[in-house]
């Protein structure tokens, strides 16, 4: 092997102005939003450590660094070898600050060079991937809604996914006002160890080498190796690491870092019992210890978690394996819609990725499995209603805004037996103090940041009526987005303030009107897209027919007609249904009532009832 070099550099160095190719073995990009979320929250919390508002912004040179591993890279191209998925995810972090920044007319020159270089008035991205250059170039001017993900490369769908992550996840921590304080710290603080190898065989000796030689030992490895070194007998540890062995592969088959996030993902449901408070200065503690080096928290808190002899390492072993099978079925559960755990793949589809942190909290490692499941139910459906609260008052589920709540409520239901999980959650759904009229007519309104939850609820309630009147419930198809025809929300009126200057007072009166739950339904994309401009009546006729929906199609007439199992569920409920042949501000705010009291019947608290 020839000469290789290691030298600490900072993102800046690294980034700016230089070219990396990715060979095409290595091109898939396959980070999820957890591994975003973890990212976004470890960065922003160690800024946030250091960050004081009266600080001015060279006093940022002073704030503590963040060491983000290993680069490896290849020859004069660049190639690299390990380490693309922290450079492409970092990349679309830098992307999203540059957009942020020009939205607030600010500009940091440096993160554009970080990001694109130009060559004899020629831009091209920094990790130079031919199939990604659409997708980055439309990421990069904000017309990231207009780019054809259906279409496209896994690789592709993932970076566009994970782009929409960061804008939903990056925390309101860090304001407008410390955002240049964040671009300092992220490009001057963030380190790698580049290890630069003269040729690509050299490179790959050195990726086996720190991988297969036990050079980097992820947290997973260390901590089974802590664990079994304090079992003393030679046959149950060989068994015990068996039983290891055979539940990180099948984790693995989730997400190749899926061993790393359901351990975390367990020493937090089961064992912390502290986590950082949201405030500048605020110290880590055991919630985001454990998102790190977990191997070494459990080292250094074996006294806390009763790890005292041979026989409290086994149990604790058959615990972590008991645990995972038991998070294989929540993830499972969360992929596949099956009405045993509907609530489970409901809170799913809103990427809720602290769901099975909760969901695991509730369970004792002897439950049988009857229990288990009637805990995971009962967690998930508190989840739901605590969901639909949010969402309908207009609030955020974003990782670093609910965290703390989630791990609060994550130490109340630790381990309760079903009965006293029972009246806990109920007690904290009350809390909540929940008024759907308020929320409905108030604060929920379609914008870019509610879109996802709008369609969620919309699903809901459509799928919820069709389910009442014996139809085959459709919500998988109504939340379906790898589909090139997909519901979209569709505004029953259509934007122009013009047409509607006699029904309206203002402009501004139109837009809060238009964009309320009661305007809008879930309709076919092309469908919506062939409506755009129409009128109502001219819609009605396309809400009724056989490419609609049953909540879609109870704008008309003919949709009461000859529908028995339709008006025993009306009747039944006591619901405002009623057609409309012309739609405006009194029929938005009926059709409001309407959802106010099908959402009461959705989302209740009678499975807490002891």
């Amino acid at each position: 092997m020839k000469k290789i070099d290691g030298t600490p550099k900072s993102l800046k160095q690294l980034l700016q102005n230089t070219k990396y190719t990715i060979h095409y073995y290595q091109r898939e990009y396959r980070w999820q939003r957890k591994h975003i979320e973890e990212l976004i929250d470890d960065l922003t919390s160690e800024f946030l450590e250091n960050y004081q508002p009266h600080h001015q912004r060279d006093e940022v040179a002073n704030y503590g660094s963040y060491f983000m591993g290993s680069i490896v890279l290849a020859g004069h191209e660049n190639a690299i070898i390990d380490g693309q998925q922290r450079f492409s995810s970092l990349t679309l972090l830098l992307t999203y600050l540059n957009n942020r920044l020009r939205q607030l007319n600010k500009s940091y020159s440096m993160i554009e060079a970080m990001i694109f270089s130009e060559v004899y008035g020629k831009k091209s991205f920094n990790i130079n991937v031919a199939e990604r250059q659409a997708c980055m170039t439309a990421i990069y001017e904000n017309k990231l809604a207009n780019f054809d993900v259906v279409n496209a490369s896994e690789s592709v769908k993932n970076l566009c996914a994970r782009y929409n992550d960061i804008e939903e996840i990056f925390p309101p921590d860090i304001t407008d006002d410390m955002l240049l304080y964040f671009c300092d710290w992220l490009v001057e603080k963030v380190f790698f160890i580049e290890i630069v190898a003269s040729t690509e065989q050299d490179a790959h000796k050195i990726f086996v080498s720190m991988n297969d030689r036990g050079l980097s030992l992820t947290s997973t490895e260390m901590l089974k190796g802590y664990l079994l070194s304090e079992i003393k007998n030679d046959t149950l540890r060989e068994k015990l690491n068996g039983v290891w062995k055979d539940e990180i592969f099948a984790l693995k088959k989730f997400d190749d870092k899926g061993d790393e996030i359901f351990i975390k993902t367990w020493l937090r449901a089961q064992y912390a019992e502290t986590i950082r408070q949201g405030r500048a200065g605020a110290v880590n503690e055991d919630f985001d210890i454990i998102g790190g080096p977990f191997h070494k928290w459990v080292r250094d808190n074996h006294a806390n978690l009763k790890l005292n002899s041979s026989a409290d390492y086994e149990q604790f072993l058959k615990n972590f394996s008991r645990f995972a099978k038991i998070y294989r079925q929540i993830r499972d559960a969360e992929d596949n819609f099956a009405a045993a755990t509907k609530y489970v793949f409901y809170n799913a589809q809103l990427n809720f990725t602290l769901q099975p942190q909760v969901l695991l909290a509730s369970v004792c490692p002897d439950d049988n499995d009857e229990t288990v499941m009637q805990k995971i139910n009962l967690a998930a459906r508190f989840l739901d209603l605590w969901i639909n609260t949010r969402i309908t008052n207009g609030k955020s589920l974003d990782y670093s805004t609910v965290k703390n709540y989630i791990f609060n409520l994550t130490k109340d239901i630790r381990r309760l037996p079903v009965s006293d999980l029972k009246v806990v959650l109920k007690s904290h759904y009350a809390a909540l103090n929940y008024d759907p009229v308020n929320a409905l007519h108030k604060q929920l309104k379609l914008n870019k940041s509610t879109k996802k939850s709008i369609k969620n609820l919309l699903a809901r309630i459509t799928s919820f009526i069709e389910e009442q009147t014996k139809v085959t419930p459709n919500y998988v198809t109504y939340m379906e987005k790898q589909t090139k025809n997909p519901f979209e929300v569709e505004h029953i009126i259509c934007d122009h303030f013009n047409w509607f200057k006699g029904t309206f007072a203002d402009e501004d009166e139109f837009d809060r009107y238009r964009n309320s739950i009661g305007a809008l339904l879930l309709l076919r994309k092309s469908i919506n897209a062939s409506l755009k401009d129409s009128l109502y009546d001219v819609k009605l006729d396309k809400y009724c027919s056989t490419d609609g929906n049953i909540y879609a199609a109870s704008l008309g007439a003919q949709t009461y007609q000859n529908n028995p199992r339709l008006k025993k569920f009306i009747a039944d409920n006591n619901l405002p249904f009623e057609p409309f042949d012309k739609f405006g501000k009194a029929e938005i705010q009926k059709r409001t009532d309407l959802v106010v009291q099908l959402v009461n019947l959705i989302w209740n608290a009678e499975e807490f009832n002891v």
